[in-house]
């Protein structure tokens, strides 16, 4: 018997756990994440001030279970395909974090050509349905 009960309390962990990782907030139409600065195609030097940009939606610290907003996530040289859009977001030097509501980031990156993009999550770092995500940029660091 006190197998059989753990083993159904363990079942209903699991079930939670994929059931909360496969919620996906929806985004509204016509929501777009943007790189403010750097521009496209510049050279910069470290350390290097990425400013985000938000049209359609509000940022909010992650935690907060708020529609139409979320907080964003800097995909560095990164394909945003390589991603499970219906998990959370893992945390990596690629995949950095800004579960405070931060719009901006000043960083240090490795000289040579890199690739920069937005993508917001929503309260528990998982990305919108749609995904609202920047275009990449493509940024040297001299």
């Amino acid at each position: 018997m006190k197998h059989l009960i753990i083993a159904a309390t363990a079942g209903l962990l699991i079930t939670g756990t994929a059931s909360a990782d496969s919620h996906r907030s929806p985004a509204p139409e016509g929501a777009s994440a943007y790189i403010v600065s750097p521009a496209d195609g510049s050279t910069v030097s470290n350390p290097v001030t990425i400013v985000f940009g938000l049209e359609g939606m509000g940022v909010a610290p992650a935690g907060t279970d708020a529609d139409n907003t979320g907080h964003h996530h800097l995909l560095i040289d990164t394909d945003p395909s390589t991603l499970d859009m219906d998990s959370g977001l893992p945390a990596t030097d690629q995949v950095v974090h800004f579960g405070g509501g931060q719009t901006q980031v000043t960083k240090e990156l490795p000289a040579g050509t890199h690739t920069l993009q937005l993508l917001l999550g929503d309260w528990s770092h998982v990305p919108h349905n749609p995904p609202v995500m920047s275009e990449a940029i493509t940024i040297t660091v001299d």
